[in-house]
């Protein structure tokens, strides 16, 4: 497994690479977990050779505290890389990354990046476009893998590599979950004992509303939901949206079994301090 810490070298390596073997990409921030290994071991098995980057992304976090809390695990990161079989890993500083200009670039992705995530987190999705263009414009892969469990991030990226007519093919890869249905996250390793506990509660209420949904409007099941966490101890609900996949635009009719256009079930929730997201196709 070779490491690189510049764009140079990296794309020196790659350039021999590319002329004969396919390449895939995982772009992440680190704190690896078993979510990301499976992204990985995807990208193994579609390409000849696999990349990975470990960049904390200082655009897309919209609060300083959680990117100064953001875990930075690069020693077990490196070993899990080299257990699963990375080929390259590429760790760059912020100054290679953006020099001195640590901005994110606007974009226009449709509306889609004022849905959800993109009410409570302002300029997020400017600063994840920003990142992953700038990695996809180094990397240079034929395909790049993302987890559903950021289902907004991966419409927003396929978004991006049309809007920015990028040669790439963006896969979405299924949410990985504990054992007790957690969607596994870097954060997890934050919450308190307590907290961890009563988490799995998030994925029990996606399947129920999924059963739901069956037989009640979306509008009735999102109320239910709010009902529920209302009740609940430890846990403070911040959305739960039912929404087309397509456009992730609110919906609040019935299932229509007939319709092409499937809806998902999206949830954000506060775990102490500690936000948890999820998501669930319905």
């Amino acid at each position: 497994m070779n490491v690189y810490k510049t764009v140079t070298n990296l794309q020196q390596e790659l350039k021999k690479l590319r002329q004969k073997k396919s390449i895939g990409f995982v772009p992440t921030m680190g704190a690896l977990h078993k979510g990301h290994l499976s992204l990985i071991k995807q990208a193994k098995n579609e390409n000849d050779v696999v990349v990975v980057s470990i960049f904390v992304n200082p655009t897309q976090f919209d609060k300083k505290e959680d990117l100064d809390n953001y875990p930075i695990t690069l020693d077990a990161d490196k070993k899990l890389l080299d257990e699963v079989g990375c080929d390259i890993v590429f760790i760059p500083s912020v100054k290679e990354i953006y020099s001195t200009n640590i901005k994110s670039q606007h974009f226009d992705f449709g509306g889609i990046e004022h849905e959800m995530e993109g009410k409570f987190r302002d300029g997020h999705f400017d600063g994840v476009g920003t990142i992953v263009k700038r990695l996809f414009e180094i990397v240079q892969p034929d395909t790049a893998y993302f987890g559903e469990k950021d289902f907004q991030q991966l419409q927003i990226i396929k978004k991006l590599v049309e809007i920015e007519q990028m040669p790439i093919k963006i896969v979405g890869c299924t949410i990985f979950r504990e054992k007790d249905g957690l969607a596994m996250s870097s954060r997890n390793a934050r919450l308190t004992p307590e907290h961890r506990e009563v988490a799995p509660f998030i994925y029990k209420i996606l399947k129920k509303s999924k059963k739901k949904f069956g037989t009640k409007n979306a509008s009735k099941v999102t109320k239910w939901v709010e009902k529920k966490f209302k009740k609940h101890p430890l846990l403070k609900l911040e959305y739960f949206t039912i929404a087309n996949e397509d456009n992730l635009k609110t919906f609040e009719g019935k299932k229509d079994p007939k319709s092409k256009i499937k809806q998902r079930a999206f949830i954000a929730v506060f775990a102490g301090k500690i936000r948890l997201i999820d998501n669930l196709q319905l």
